[in-house]
């Protein structure tokens, strides 16, 4: 799945708001703040999020009434994956700057990753209404409609993705998965969205075992058996690990989807959006033991 950055919004915002903010400091806060703010910027893109938490808690305390400091954190927060930190800071943004409709994807992504997937959709579409543009590229949504059981809306979703993105075996993989709930895994294998050239180790065969044409197994051995690098091999297994969970979960087998979510999120942790999916899918699961 393709993630939307955040950097060069964060660099925009901070511009922006930066400038509409000094305006009402005295020259020496201004000049202070105007520091503080270009270190942020550079301490995110430099991934230094625990720095920029505590350049924004000194900015804040310049202008507390500059949403983009709490966007700066609210981003931060997100990427250390403190993401009840990050709602709490987003929803500040919006409350300083409700226009800052950014805030409002950023958000929900994490109430979903927080598990809150009512508070996400609603982000998401609060979001859409404003920006119908990126319906297409919201596949974010679709994994939040699956996690809130709106699973007829999750294909609609996913099948809307496909458009603007038609070679991804994690989006066909999700409108199996939300098919196979709304309506039997038979009818989700009809309709299984055909994807040829996602060249990613082991989609190839994520698509195959979705299409009923290999087994769990033979996508862990092509995780395993791959000629990666360290890191593109634990992706692998992860990335394995996760739809093979998934799979058994819409075939109904809640112990093997327990076995195999449980290794992709505590032996392969990897810094994309999908381990957060997979932490809190895990987090449910325990829930339900």
């Amino acid at each position: 799945m393709r993630a939307l950055g955040a950097a060069a919004l964060l660099a925009g915002l901070l511009f922006t708001c930066g400038a509409v903010a000094t305006g009402r400091q005295d020259k020496e806060k201004e000049k202070e703040l105007q520091k503080l703010l270009s270190e942020i910027e550079d301490a995110n893109k430099e991934r230094k999020y625990d720095e920029v938490l505590k350049l924004a808690e000194r900015a804040a305390k310049l202008d507390p009434k500059n949403p983009a400091i709490p966007f700066a954190a609210g981003t931060a927060h997100d990427k250390l994956r403190q993401n009840a930190e990050a709602v709490k800071a987003f929803s500040e943004v919006l409350k300083l700057e409700p226009k800052a409709i950014v805030a409002l994807d950023r958000r929900g992504d994490a109430h979903l990753k927080n598990g809150d997937f009512k508070a996400a959709i609603e982000d998401f579409d609060a979001f859409l209404k404003e920006r119908p543009k990126f319906a297409p590229d919201h596949w974010r949504r679709g994994i939040a409609l699956y996690y809130a059981a709106r699973f007829k809306d999750g294909v609609a979703q996913f099948d809307l993705h496909r458009k603007v993105n038609p070679e991804d075996v994690e989006n066909s993989a999700w409108h199996y998965l939300c098919n196979a709930r709304a309506n039997t895994p038979k009818k989700a294998r009809e309709d299984l969205i055909p994807v040829t050239k996602d060249t990613r180790v082991p989609m190839k065969e994520v698509m195959e075992l979705f299409a009923g044409k290999i087994k769990p197994v033979d996508v862990l051995d092509a995780a395993e058996k791959a000629k990666l690098g360290e890191e593109d091999r634990k992706e692998a297994r992860f990335y394995a690990n996760l739809y093979v969970a998934l799979y058994y979960e819409s075939e109904g087998d809640a112990k093997k989807c327990l076995e195999h979510m449980t290794a992709a999120v505590e032996k392969y942790e990897i810094g994309h959006y999908m381990w957060d999916v997979g932490a809190i899918h895990l987090k449910l699961l325990k829930k339900k033991k």
